[in-house]
């Protein structure tokens, strides 16, 4: 049977990335957008569109439109990023990241947990920037907080779900040449994606609830 991957925030960068990584690989995707791109319309992906993921009737009605189908993978991808310190603040956007962020992730985990079978595996796509211990620049208050709440959400859902023979992992995926970040990264989404896909395929109950950048490493909380 053909394995089912279903990617939040697939319309460019790692999103798009991973939906065409997976596939060239064989597999059946699904991408949940809340307006799909050319490209990802061009992809071979069953796209669903209108969806915010930070919005909870929208993610009952993603719930509905996927029924009962088996998900093996669930990457939780989409996310928003901005920049506030003490002396550029802004808590709208302050607020917004965390909803979308840290939130939405746990919001779509929680709506989709019952079509997760043994052996399923979700994908949490975090930040570097949610560590405390690395934290040596300050600002950024806004992301840093909200993925370090998800990385502690992930770490709690990863402890629950081995119960269910699911696995979980908490992924960095590098300084990504994204729009999020005006391009200034210094990977491509696709070699990002190539290497998250890796680590995906590495999971194991024996590792669920890992912190790790793409290239390998562990990362400190």
């Amino acid at each position: 049977m053909t394995k089912h991957v279903v990617v939040t925030g697939a319309n460019r960068g790692i999103g798009l990335a991973f939906v065409e990584q997976y596939i060239a690989q064989g597999f059946n995707v699904t991408a949940v957008v809340r307006t799909a791109s050319e490209k990802l319309n061009a992809s071979g992906a069953n796209v669903i569109e209108g969806i915010d993921v930070a919005n909870a009737d929208d993610i009952a009605k993603l719930k509905t439109q996927l029924g009962d189908q088996a998900i093996d993978i669930l990457i939780n991808n989409a996310g928003v990023f901005h920049n506030e310190s003490l002396s550029n603040m802004d808590f709208a956007n302050l607020e917004q990241q965390i909803n979308i962020n840290a939130v939405a992730p746990v919001r779509v985990t929680h709506a989709l947990q019952a079509n997760l079978r043994a052996g399923s595996k979700v994908a949490m796509i975090t930040s570097r920037m949610g560590s405390i211990e690395d934290n040596g620049s300050g600002a950024y208050i806004g992301y840093r907080m909200s993925k370090a709440a998800l990385n502690a959400a992930s770490k709690s859902m990863a402890i629950e779900l081995a119960s269910r023979d699911v696995s979980l992992a908490i992924l960095h995926p590098g300084f990504v040449q994204t729009a999020m970040v005006g391009f200034a990264g210094d990977i491509t989404p696709e070699l990002a994606a190539s290497r998250l896909i890796t680590r995906i395929d590495e999971l194991n109950l024996n590792n669920t609830g890992t912190f790790w950048h793409s290239n390998g490493d562990v990362l400190p909380w």
